[in-house]
């Protein structure tokens, strides 16, 4: 008899977990059904300025880590900034956001940096948003490219890629001043749900 009731029960509990795994699996597939958005790709292209200062009583880039004794250019160097981002080259060209992260000399036998920044926007539609880059910076190139890796606001999700050109730079100082031209992919999302 207990090998019957044991039976029963067993029977009883297959029984009731295949209609809950019948009942999950209608609700998962309603449940995607339902979540199909419509997704567009924009492509936007920025172009500014980057000013970064080393020099004077109010630098823009400051050194945070780096040997004792070294140059600006000497392996390890760690530069914090919080540069101005402007539409002209001239340092009094308009405000349209600031570059904040660091940079460090990452090379050995080159001069090649490691980016590390977001660019925040403070400009019409984009003020608030910004754009994050993490990439190898080799500066004695011509135009470097380097990776757009997210995002926020209008830029979230967002990918691409920066190309960087010195427009100006004092090699004594070590102050200057970038073209910046980025190419920012993302997409936007279809504010209703779609059908599938």
């Amino acid at each position: 008899m207990a090998c019957f009731v044991t039976f029963i029960t067993l029977y009883s509990f297959l029984i009731f977990s295949a209609s809950l795994n019948t009942i999950s699996g209608a609700f998962v597939e309603e449940f995607s059904e339902a979540m199909a958005i419509k997704r567009e790709e924009k492509t936007t292209h920025l172009h500014f300025f980057f000013h970064d200062t080393i020099s004077g009583n109010h630098p823009s880039a400051v050194r945070i880590a780096g040997p004792t004794e070294s140059t600006f250019v000497n392996f390890g160097n760690t530069m914090m900034i919080d540069d101005a981002l402007t539409e002209g080259p001239e340092p009094t060209s308009k405000l349209v956001g600031r570059a904040q992260g660091f940079y460090s000399m990452a090379a050995q036998d080159d001069l090649a940096l490691l980016m590390v920044m977001n660019f925040a926007f403070v400009e019409d539609k984009y003020n608030g948003s910004s754009i994050s880059m993490l990439g190898r910076n080799p500066v004695l190139n011509d135009v470097r490219e380097m990776p757009i890796v997210g995002g926020s606001g209008l830029f979230r999700n967002s990918r691409g890629y920066a190309l960087a050109h010195t427009n100006w730079m004092d090699p004594n100082t070590g102050d200057a001043i970038v073209e910046y031209d980025v190419y920012v992919s993302n997409f936007q999302v279809d504010a209703g749900l779609a059908t599938a």
